[in-house]
C-alpha cells in the first residue's frame, strides 16, 4: 500500500513539473466582436473578411494571449530573502517534530531499585487495602 501512494505521488509531482514548464499561445481572432476561430498552437483561421494591412478601419482582429512556463527549476535557498528563510526553517523543524513519538512513559526513578525490606509491615500490623 505504501509503495502504491508513493509511486502515485511521484507520477503527480512529475506531471506538476511538466506542467509548469510547459509554456503555449492561444491564438483567437474576432470579426466585429463576434469570435470566429481560436487556435492553441497554432494560427487561428481568418473569416476572410481581411482588409489590407494599411487600413486600419478592418471590422477583423487577432488577439494573442501567451501563456509563459517556469525557466528555472532548481531554485537556491540563498535567493529567498529573510523572511522566506525563516519561514522554511520553522517549518521544516516543525515538520520533522510532528511524528516524533511522544508516547513513551518517562519514569524518573528506573534506575533505581527499591530499598530492601526487613520485615513486611502490612503483615505484622495487619493493614490490607481492599
Amino acid at each position: 500500500m505504501k509503495k502504491a501512494f508513493q509511486h502515485s505521488i511521484s507520477i503527480a509531482m512529475a506531471f506538476l513539473v511538466l506542467f509548469s514548464t510547459f509554456s503555449f499561445t492561444v491564438d483567437k481572432h474576432f470579426c466585429g466582436s463576434f469570435l470566429v476561430d481560436k487556435a492553441i498552437f497554432s494560427e487561428a483561421k481568418t473569416c476572410g473578411m481581411e482588409m489590407e494591412a494599411s487600413t486600419e478601419d478592418s471590422c477583423c482582429s487577432n488577439e494573442k494571449v501567451a501563456v509563459e512556463g517556469q525557466d528555472e527549476l532548481k531554485h537556491q535557498f540563498d535567493s529567498l530573502n529573510l523572511d522566506q528563510q525563516v519561514f522554511l526553517s520553522g517549518f521544516a523543524y516543525s515538520y520533522i517534530y510532528i511524528f516524533e513519538d511522544f508516547s513513551k512513559e518517562i519514569i524518573p526513578f528506573k534506575d533505581y531499585s527499591p530499598p530492601l525490606l526487613v520485615k513486611d509491615i502490612q503483615l505484622e500490623d495487619q493493614v490490607f487495602l481492599i
